[in-house]
């Protein structure tokens, strides 16, 4: 079966639409629809719902959408096997990054990668979790970087560190002068009333948060909520309330007295990041070389 039919049909799926898989191939809606009549008379099924705008792809439909995803991957990663066949470290590394992993340390493990490996180029984008995911299961990104990894059949996750997660608050915000006063962590209960700065219920971070309050016996007034975390540091940092962060995001607005950290007494959260790979992912030597130097050294020394 032919490597541009494949893709077609693959591209159809994705879309649920003709004329837009049709345009991503370069050939007419005509032509992508006769190719489809072709592949549903070779398998005497039908692949596609066609009664239906957008376009349904039937259970079988679904089953070949796969195959056909899997024998794409799987080409391409024939084609960069062979390309980077032998020692030298050079090719492309798609990194798809959670927003808080922190753009400046990433930017300092590029720049420390390129100057070890200067014929290899490391492409990092930042997305939410759930784009972070997809980007590397739809084979966009090979390796992500996220935070409480949620393991899959077709995922392998490596832990890749854990963040203390501290209260944040601006420094001359009551809470933060009656934990100077205390010069020591805070009483969780100083918390009961705040008003609090959250994050979406869609994420992660969120229902950690929750479960931290709940188990702590906290009760916040939550009112405000961002999807990203500069967002909320920035919300703090006008008195909007205070939030709990990871310590290693605040470090920046420590240092320019933006925010204060406050550690709550007997009560220690953790923040876990991971990297994940397909766990069918053909590693060339740039890749591999790129994720022992995460592994190794897990972005220290930025700023």
């Amino acid at each position: 079966m032919a490597h541009e039919t494949l893709k077609l049909f693959k591209d159809i799926a994705q879309t649920r639409s003709f004329s837009r898989a049709a345009a991503l191939n370069k050939i007419s809606q005509s032509a992508a629809s006769q190719q489809v009549q072709e592949l549903e008379r070779t398998f005497q099924v039908n692949l596609l719902d066609r009664t239906h705008r957008p376009l349904v792809v039937t259970p079988a439909g679904e089953l070949f959408a796969e195959y056909c995803r899997d024998v794409l991957r799987r080409h391409k990663e024939l084609e960069d096997a062979l390309k980077h066949l032998g020692d030298e470290v050079e090719g492309v590394i798609r990194v798809a990054s959670i927003y808080s992993v922190g753009v400046s340390e990433l930017i300092f493990l590029e720049r420390r990668f390129a100057q070890a490996h200067p014929n290899a180029d490391v492409s990092i984008t930042y997305r939410q979790p759930a784009k972070v995911y997809a980007a590397v299961l739809e084979d966009q990104a090979d390796l992500g970087l996220v935070s409480y990894p949620e393991p899959s059949r077709e995922l392998k996750v490596i832990p890749w560190r854990r963040e203390e997660m501290v209260l944040a608050a601006a420094p001359d915000h009551p809470i933060a002068k009656l934990a100077a006063v205390l010069q020591g962590p805070l009483p969780p209960a100083s918390l009961n009333g705040a008003d609090f700065v959250g994050f979406d219920e869609e994420l992660p971070i969120h229902h950690h948060i929750a479960r931290f309050f709940k188990e702590q016996g906290i009760e916040v007034n939550q009112e405000l909520h961002f999807d990203n975390i500069e967002m909320v540091k920035e919300a703090v940092a006008q008195k909007a309330g205070v939030s709990i962060l990871p310590h290693r995001v605040m470090r920046d607005d420590l240092r320019q007295k933006r925010l204060t950290a406050i550690r709550l007494a007997g009560a220690v959260l953790y923040r876990p990041l991971a990297i994940i790979h397909r766990k069918k992912k053909q590693f060339h030597p740039a890749l591999q070389a790129f994720l022992d130097m995460l592994c190794e050294a897990p972005v220290e020394g930025a700023g």
